[in-house]
C-alpha cells in the first residue's frame, strides 16, 4: 500500500508537467538570414527554418518596422523553368519544421529602409495560428554572400 502512493504521485507529476508542455506552444526560428537585392528598389528575400513542439501549425504572415511589406512565396521548376507565386502552403511539416531557403519557400521583402546594410540586422516579426509571436534580429548579407 505505501508503494502505490510514491506512484501515484509520480504518475500525477508526470501528467501535469506533460499538460503544461502541451499547454505552451512554442516556435524557434533557426538559421536565418535576409540577402540584400544587387538594385536597392528591387526585393530581397529572407530564408530561415522554424520549429515547433505543437502540430498542426501554421506560419500566418512576418513583419518588420524595416520592411514595407513581405510576401510569402514559393519558388519551383515546371518545365525547365523556374516559376516563383505566393505560398499556398504555409503549415509546418509533420516534423514540426518549415523550412524556407534559395530555390523553394521564402519570403520576398520589399521596400527595406536604405539604412539597412550588410553586417547589419532586419527585426522580423513572425506571426504563427497557435503560438506567440517570435520576433528576432535576422543577419543582413549582401547579394551573393553565402
Amino acid at each position: 500500500m505505501t508503494m502505490r502512493r510514491p506512484v501515484i504521485a509520480l504518475l500525477a507529476a508526470a501528467a501535469s508537467l506533460t499538460a503544461a508542455c502541451q499547454s505552451e506552444p512554442r516556435v524557434a526560428v533557426e538559421d536565418s538570414r535576409v540577402q540584400l537585392p544587387v538594385l536597392p528598389d528591387r526585393p530581397g528575400a529572407a530564408y530561415f527554418t522554424l520549429r515547433t513542439n505543437r502540430r498542426p501549425m501554421r506560419l500566418l504572415g512576418v513583419s518588420s518596422p524595416q520592411v514595407g511589406r513581405i510576401e510569402l512565396h514559393d519558388s519551383s521548376m515546371n518545365g525547365g523553368m523556374m516559376r516563383m507565386g505566393p505560398l499556398q502552403d504555409r503549415s509546418f511539416a509533420s516534423n514540426g519544421e518549415k523550412r524556407f531557403a534559395p530555390g523553394g519557400a521564402h519570403a520576398m521583402l520589399f521596400d527595406i529602409d536604405s539604412r539597412v546594410r550588410a553586417g547589419g540586422t532586419i527585426r522580423m516579426t513572425f506571426d504563427f495560428d497557435n503560438a506567440p509571436d517570435v520576433t528576432v534580429d535576422v543577419p543582413v548579407r549582401a547579394m551573393g554572400e553565402p
